[in-house]
């Protein structure tokens, strides 16, 4: 039981959930300028566990036949019948349940919104048979994050908080940008089964450069939102950031090997995920502290 657990982990790769899931909290962070109850941190935890494990679950689902004809890809789980397709559904349809319970738990308006988030992870895994915008459509599905946490805070969006909409379009531009680096790896692959990305349509220099410029854009955009909702306290986080974008695509920039994608797109991404919530945390608790000294 325990190994056929550990399975189901690999299967969705948890590990991805847990360097995606600070920008869910930063967004609630941000909106509650402080803690925001027990409760809530829970249920936010369930609700992107549950979203982020279906959508991986079903990306793997779609993906199987074309997953079982790549070299690097073919010993995963499904391909290598190491999980049944009965089983992968069965953990869509659970991730789900958790996934909308717990918007319904959380306000009215998080679970108004509920719907979209899984209609666009679902939609995802097509979009690279006919289009390299879906390395922005991926994107689009951890900008739900910051956004979402805002939400479970609020329960409201107005035009007042634009400021937590560019931190999360600079979210969608971060991992539009890695992903093209990480797609590389099958660059070969792509151009022989037709299918899209930026690699394999316009080569490894233009995907090198569009992903800097994708990264870019990430960082003003963070840097606005973060300046106008914190302060100039978040400058040393900002900069922390700016130097693991830096190295991110330093150690890509001449070779592409899987080593070193693996460590741009796992190592580094992680680090800024978790430097972004702490600069949140440590800016909000300075902040909080100031008046009494």
């Amino acid at each position: 039981m325990i190994d056929r657990l550990r399975m189901y982990a690999d299967f969705i790769k948890i590990e991805h959930t847990l360097f995606a899931l600070p920008f869910a909290y930063a967004g609630a962070f941000l909106a509650s300028k402080g803690w925001f109850g027990f409760r809530l941190f829970v249920l936010i935890f369930l609700a992107f566990t549950g979203l982020r494990t279906a959508s991986m679950s079903l990306n793997r689902i779609i993906d199987r036949d074309i997953d079982a004809l790549n070299p690097r890809t073919a010993n995963r789980h499904l391909p290598a019948g190491l999980i049944s397709l009965r089983e992968a559904y069965a953990i869509v349809v659970v991730a789900l349940a958790i996934y909308f319970i717990s918007a319904y738990l959380i306000n009215d308006l998080a679970f108004k919104l509920s719907p979209i988030p899984p209609i666009v992870s679902y939609i995802y895994p097509y979009l690279k048979r006919w289009t390299c915008l879906c390395h922005y459509v991926l994107g689009l599905n951890l900008a739900f994050a910051p956004l979402g946490g805002w939400i479970a805070v609020t329960d409201s969006l107005t035009s007042n908080d634009w400021p937590i909409i560019l931190l999360s379009v600079g979210v969608m531009f971060w991992v539009a940008g890695f992903d093209m680096i990480y797609g590389l790896q099958d660059l070969e692959f792509d151009r022989k089964m037709g299918l899209h990305s930026v690699g394999a349509h316009f080569g490894v220099r233009f995907a090198l450069i569009l992903s800097t410029l994708n990264h870019v854009f990430f960082f003003v955009l963070i840097a606005l939102a973060l300046l106008k909702l914190i302060g100039e306290v978040a400058i040393p986080g900002l900069i922390a950031i700016a130097i693991l974008l830096f190295y991110e695509h330093y150690i890509v920039r001449d070779r592409f090997d899987e080593k070193r994608i693996q460590i741009a797109f796992f190592h580094a991404n992680a680090m800024i995920s978790a430097v972004l919530l702490l600069t949140i945390l440590l800016s909000l608790a300075y902040l909080h502290l100031l008046p009494s000294l």
